[in-house]
């Protein structure tokens, strides 16, 4: 049943992401006067200061991108979330390609849970993938790619970059986006399900100790976002023990998780990166906002 209704959830991406593409470009696109909500502004408003960038300007540098595209430095993998049938991950490497002069080099791995059902089996799922379409002469490991994971997606790039305890090739992974990704684990795991992924993304689970047990010797640079208030993974969870994500208010009217994938924001920033351009978010990040803590909501 949890693999369902997390089937049903995914089917609601592009509503959710829809409300927040239709109802921010009016907070700055027009003068509505006394129409414009505090949400409205709030949104479209810099403020983080590691991350200076509003809705409207990230529309304008991506359209400039559009229109000035630049090729790749590698092949540049993205891994979507838990459950995602085709919708968030495809709709992530759409975007980039339309910056880029290489767009055949991106490529979208989904992991639904029919066939990958376990964080391994979606490792394996992720490299055969990039294999079929960028094959490696090296055993160890696949050529090295840049990794935009979305939620779990973040989580299996880690898995696949560990080294292997059998046989089998390594993710080489340059530079690791993640958006969402529930590194010290999910809010919402703890509910009751059957499903090994969900399990193993609580925060006490051996699996993400493992992870952290790793990281200090991985070779890629790791770049964590998050949307504010979201509700899924928690905004505290989006980056690993001793980390800070890059956050940007979540927009008007839209899921913070869901919707996160869609940000033009951190579309805009992960693309300059891409693209070997200066950055839009600097170091070090800035502290999460206290005050943008979600609600919890009782019954």
């Amino acid at each position: 049943m949890s693999r369902w209704i997390g089937i049903a959830l995914a089917a609601m991406l592009p509503a959710a992401t829809l409300a927040g593409c239709s109802t921010a470009p009016r907070a700055h696109g027009r003068n509505l006067g006394n129409t414009t909500t505090s949400a409205q502004r709030s949104a479209d408003r810099s403020e983080n200061p590691s991350f200076p960038l509003s809705i409207s300007d990230a529309k304008a540098i991506l359209r400039d991108m559009r229109m000035h595209p630049k090729p790749l430095e590698r092949p540049v993998i993205v891994a979507g979330g838990i459950f995602d049938p085709g919708i968030v991950a495809p709709g992530i490497a759409s975007k980039l390609r339309r910056v880029t002069t290489d767009g055949d080099r991106i490529i979208s791995v989904c992991f639904t849970g029919f066939s990958a059902d376990t964080f391994d089996e979606c490792r394996d799922r992720l490299i055969e993938a990039i294999e079929r379409r960028f094959p490696s002469d090296n055993p160890a490991e696949t050529v090295e790619v840049d990794v935009v994971g979305f939620s779990m997606g973040g989580l299996v790039a880690r898995h696949a970059a560990r080294p292997r305890e059998v046989a089998g090739k390594r993710l080489n992974i340059r530079r690791l986006f993640t958006i969402s990704t529930p590194h010290r684990g999910a809010r919402q795991a703890g509910l009751p399900t059957w499903d090994q992924r969900t399990i193993d993304m609580r925060a006490d689970s051996a699996f993400l100790g493992g992870l952290d047990t790793d990281l200090p010797r991985a070779e890629y640079e790791l770049y964590p976002y998050v949307r504010l208030g979201d509700m899924i993974v928690g905004q505290e969870n989006a980056a690993p023990v001793g980390q800070t994500p890059w956050w940007v208010p979540n927009a008007p009217f839209a899921f913070a998780h869901l919707g996160a994938g869609n940000d033009r924001r951190i579309l805009a920033d992960i693309a300059r990166r891409l693209r070997g351009e200066a950055p839009l978010a600097t170091h070090p990040p800035a502290a999460l906002r206290v005050d943008a803590a979600p609600v919890r909501h009782t019954h």
